[in-house]
């Protein structure tokens, strides 16, 4: 296994800059996550590291070598796509061992390492199937050993789980994380499917843009966010935001009266110290940080649009006194909310967050 460093990476499509001086270090062994939406650049960072693709600058540095001109072959790396691209006429164990196959490793060294592959994902009694026999999920399992028999020093996954349905999905993640733990690889995974990256994840990497936007660890990124941009990405459902105006500062604790609401303010702390009286501010609050009013000193009142119970926990979409301000709350259990009904909520202290107009976190 093997570090990797990323020192100014750029690429450039023609006049399209998909990638912008990105510098990033992955630890040995670590299992890093790059998130973002569709054309953040993550796949493109992605096969720059594997070297199908050549960066426009910067160096690839793996294991201590810089492999920036070197073939996808002599790096030391194994990918995992989201097609499996499984040759259909070969059996579990011809499609295991075919890459070491051609390039001349003796037959036994083939078997020896195909079972030992088939033993950790549990592929022993379907080594005889061809690919039209196996589930999705085996299928993707197939592929994920095809690359362990390499024995590389880094696994870089691209958006692997998402040609499965979603119990596939969550089966799948579970045996990634498994077998992370086993191996102890070097892992770098991406996925638009931010549920993927806070469960699979050591360390997340947030792209917008060709740019990284924040790194951290899952927690990290969930609880202290630099930015509109990551609160809003992390988390599902999706952080609330609402807009509203600084009335009052003492220290580090402001009061911001909030738009969409009738008589409705918040205090919340900021950790820059930078935000000024009568200045526009985001307020961010999770669904999940809404409480009863008598636990809370702060109160809004909404109505309730449409409530999703779900069973052990139930979603409430309402509307602020103004008919336009959307908020998602979470509740446990069965929510007794019927559509259209007005509700009083508190949030739990130190729980909302500040953002200025530019989106950066006060």
């Amino acid at each position: 296994m093997a570090d990797l460093k990323l020192r100014g990476i750029s690429k450039q499509f023609g006049l399209v800059s998909v990638l912008k001086d990105v510098d990033l270090d992955v630890a040995d062994g670590e299992f890093v996550v790059f998130v973002g939406p569709s054309g953040c650049g993550k796949s493109t960072l992605l096969r720059t590291i594997s070297g199908l693709e050549e960066p426009s600058s910067g160096q690839v540095m793996i294991g201590g070598e810089d492999v920036t001109d070197f073939d996808p072959s002599e790096r030391g790396v194994a990918m995992v796509f989201q097609s499996y691209a499984l040759y259909p006429h070969m059996t579990v164990s011809q499609n295991l061992g075919f890459g070491l196959r051609m390039g001349g490793m003796p037959k036994e060294d083939v078997a020896k390492r195909v079972e030992e592959a088939a033993r950790i994902l549990e592929l022993d009694e379907l080594l005889d199937r061809k690919p039209r026999q196996l589930s999705g999920g085996q299928r993707q399992r197939v592929a994920i050993g095809r690359a362990i028999v390499r024995q590389p020093k880094a696994f870089l996954f691209d958006e692997p789980l998402s040609n499965l349905d979603a119990e596939l999905r969550v089966q799948m993640r579970i045996e990634i994380a498994k077998l992370h733990q086993q191996l102890g690889a070097t892992m770098i995974y991406v996925t638009h499917d931010q549920v993927e990256a806070m469960t699979l994840a050591d360390r997340i990497v947030v792209l917008r843009a060709g740019r990284i936007e924040q790194e951290g660890s899952p927690i990290e990124l969930y609880d202290n966010p630099d930015n509109v941009f990551v609160a809003g990405f992390i988390g599902s459902p999706r952080m609330n935001f609402l807009g509203g105006t600084v009335s009052e500062i003492a220290g580090d604790v402001l009061r911001v009266a909030l738009g969409g609401f009738d008589r409705s303010s918040i205090t919340v702390r900021q950790r820059s110290g930078k935000a000024a009286l009568g200045q526009k501010v985001t307020i961010g609050i999770r669904p999940e940080h809404f409480c009863a009013v008598e636990e809370s000193g702060e109160r809004l009142t909404a109505t309730a649009q449409v409530v999703e119970q779900l069973g052990g926990v139930s979603y409430v979409y309402a509307v602020g006194s103004d008919g336009e301000t959307k908020l998602t709350i979470q509740q446990k259990g069965h929510a007794k909310i019927t559509n259209g009904a007005q509700i009083d909520v508190g949030i739990e202290a130190g729980a909302a967050l500040a953002f200025d107009t530019d989106g950066a976190r006060l």
